[in-house]
């Protein structure tokens, strides 16, 4: 399915609340992405994702709506060669190739945009789906530490997934 990675607007804003009030992407965030999903939670989002420079949250459109957003965290201080990749998409959009090729942009535009050696993401180890879309694209599970996150009263597992800049193309 095409898609474009693009900036955030306000315009987004309905889009935004219909495909995130869904509590089959909800649970495999953190309690930062609510649910419910409410028309202020998303003009927060929208105010935070708009604020970077450059702009490193983008929302995944589809015939100009806004399905899922993919961003990279830079990090800072001693973790300052490192930027953490987070993403969601919309439900109704899983499993079309979507995530994969906005993963793999994304990273370009990591590696391209910013000094970092290692993006890495952090997966809920009930989410499989998220498992195999970074592997597709060559991150290598690093750790796994058990039971540590507390999401819906139920200990899960927390992933670290890495790309390194050398082994990105291999």
């Amino acid at each position: 399915m095409k898609f474009k990675l693009r900036p955030w607007t306000i315009s987004d804003l309905s889009s935004l609340v219909k495909y995130a009030n869904n509590w089959n992407v909800a649970k495999n965030l953190t309690d930062k992405f609510p649910f419910p999903y409410s028309e202020s939670n998303g003009q927060a989002f929208i105010e935070f994702a708009t604020k970077g420079n450059p702009i490193h949250i983008f929302a995944i459109d589809v015939d100009g709506q806004a399905i899922g957003a993919i961003g990279v965290h830079p990090q800072d201080d001693i973790h300052k060669k490192n930027a953490e990749l987070g993403y969601w998409l919309a439900e109704p959009f899983w499993g079309q190739g979507i995530m994969s090729s906005a993963i793999k942009q994304t990273i370009d535009f990591a590696f391209s945009t910013y000094a970092i050696d290692r993006v890495f993401a952090r997966p809920f180890g009930t989410n499989m789906a998220s498992q195999k879309v970074l592997e597709k694209n060559n991150f290598i599970l690093e750790a796994r530490f058990e039971k540590v996150l507390i999401k819906n009263n139920e200990y899960l597992d927390e992933l670290i997934y890495a790309l390194r800049r050398e082994n990105r193309r291999k």
